[in-house]
């Protein structure tokens, strides 16, 4: 604790972030590794991975940036069947298959961020409820784009068409999307500890962003914009650097996601998802990317906790999350919840000084 006095309050915070996200690993890890985990929260451990790096993401946007974006799931998709086309085409030529799947997140990420830097030029001009209707209008075309996209590989090469699978023209090989029906035949080659380091990576980006100066740039456009101007800030450069820097993690996220399934289709990346990532930074606190990943782990297991009484599972969803709204948006039960953790850390802090004391009197 001493060598922690050391360091800067942000140093500090950043460090207990990766921490907390270290020793949840290392939890998991050991339930797994001893059967304790039932089949189907296993099934999750990735899912969960790539909806905290979706919250992160969108957090910088939403939180940090201070725009409210709609569409970000468009971006998931985009990295997601990307993602697949890459490794489909690289496994005949790279064997190691942790490789193989590095090799589809980058290049996932990489054409979600040219995809984000596109439509971020006409995008970044708008503002509020206008640039939230056009983000989830272009998340809509993404996957309308997609329903209508083939994508076949044979000994010639990739092949594309927008009519039907009939149209590729191949000679035998594969037919990697197939319109509605999605990617088929993926390679499952995500795991968890691939979803951690993930995790690890978006965390490094993201809170080295938002600490820099390019950061305080950005919530200087988010705090007062005609302040920023005034004093010589690019608003429409910083706001893009946040946008194109979100939809590349949310890409890698995507690509992370698709290949922990054989088949996947464009219908999951649809509005819902873009709301849900939504309520996951609302729920963990705008810009509060601690927040965000609690919030994306608790509310993607809790529909599986409560499958027991699936009946009203989601009935009681609904209500956890109205009453975390209003919790969270309450001004009396904040002062009662930030008093009462200021209670327990004092007690907590009074009874090792008291322990401390007592070390000294044995010596």
């Amino acid at each position: 604790m001493g060598a922690l006095k050391g360091i800067s309050k942000t140093s500090r915070s950043n460090l207990v972030t990766y921490l907390m996200v270290t020793v949840a690993f290392i939890i998991v890890q050991t339930l797994v590794s001893t059967g304790s985990l039932t089949n189907s929260l296993t099934g999750l451990l990735v899912p969960i991975c790539a909806y905290i790096c979706m919250a992160i993401s969108l957090n910088l946007v939403v939180g940090i940036s201070g725009e409210l974006s709609l569409g970000h799931a468009g971006f998931m998709s985009i990295g997601a069947f990307s993602g697949v086309v890459a490794v489909a085409c690289l496994k005949g030529s790279i064997a190691n298959s942790a490789l193989l799947l590095v090799c589809g997140l980058v290049i996932g990420g990489i054409l979600a961020g040219v995809a984000g830097f596109v439509i971020g030029i006409p995008v970044m001009r708008l503002r509020g409820d206008y640039l939230a209707i056009v983000t989830l209008a272009f998340g809509e075309i993404i996957k309308n784009l997609l329903n209508n996209f083939y994508v076949g590989l044979d000994d010639a090469g990739l092949h594309f068409s927008m009519h039907d699978a009939n149209s590729l023209g191949m000679h035998g090989g594969t037919i990697l999307i197939n319109g509605p029906q999605g990617a088929v035949g993926i390679d499952k080659l995500s795991t968890f500890v691939a979803g951690f380091v993930l995790i690890l990576f978006c965390l490094f980006v993201v809170l080295n962003l938002i600490h820099s100066r390019s950061g305080r740039a950005i919530m200087a456009v988010r705090d007062n914009r005609i302040a920023a101007e005034s004093v010589g800030i690019n608003v429409t450069k910083y706001r893009l650097m946040a946008f194109v820097v979100s939809a590349v993690l949310a890409g890698m996220a995507g690509a992370l996601y698709a290949m922990n399934y054989s088949t996947i289709v464009p219908k999951k990346f649809d509005m819902n998802t873009s709301i849900l990532i939504l309520v996951f930074v609302v729920l963990g606190g705008m810009g509060n990317i601690r927040g965000s990943i609690v919030s994306a782990t608790v509310l993607t297991l809790l529909p599986e906790m409560l499958r027991v009484i699936s009946d009203y599972r989601m009935l009681i969803y609904a209500i956890v999350l109205i009453l975390v709204m209003i919790v969270t948006n309450n001004p009396t039960l904040r002062l009662f919840f930030h008093g009462l953790k200021n209670r327990l850390l004092g007690s907590f802090r009074r009874s090792k000084g008291l322990s401390t004391e007592g070390g000294e009197v044995d010596e």
